[in-house]
């Protein structure tokens, strides 16, 4: 059976189980993660950790394993900015295609107030769950990275 385990700034996971969930998203994230370093500060933001402003973290658990972990960040912003940033999802590469993403998601949407903004590469698998729930593409992202 799955569980689903949300933590905010009220729950904060335990040192052992952040390690767990960075290493999680780490290895899942595959070709569209980011070092352990980014992992932690989105964390450490979604914990409202120095000052941050927040969001959350939900963990999909199968027996004692993680198999899905998902990050959104609070923006503190509207209307121009949505007010949620999905920042990371990942489900267990043996576990993909059982409505884990989905189960994640519908936890994700059931504890923001307020629009979400996410990024998605074309050629992700994940792009069809996200149309599927509602998301559409308004604007081609563009980045200047100094």
């Amino acid at each position: 059976m799955l569980f689903i385990q949300t933590y905010n700034q009220n729950n904060k996971p335990s040192a052992v189980k952040r390690t767990e969930l960075i290493d999680f998203l780490y290895a899942h994230l595959q070709e569209f993660g980011d070092e352990r370093d980014a992992i932690s500060k989105c964390m450490s933001y979604a914990l409202s950790e120095n000052g941050c402003k927040g969001g959350f973290i939900v963990e999909a658990v199968y027996e004692t394993a993680p198999v899905g972990v998902l990050i959104i960040n609070e923006t503190g912003m509207d209307q121009y900015i949505p007010e949620n940033i999905l920042v990371y999802i990942a489900t267990h590469s043996d576990h993909r295609g059982q409505g884990i993403g989905k189960a994640l998601m519908a936890k994700a949407i059931e504890n923001t107030e307020g629009s979400i903004a996410l990024h998605v590469e074309p050629h992700n698998p994940a792009k069809a769950l996200y149309e599927k729930l509602g998301f559409t593409n308004k604007y081609l992202e563009m980045r200047l990275v100094k």
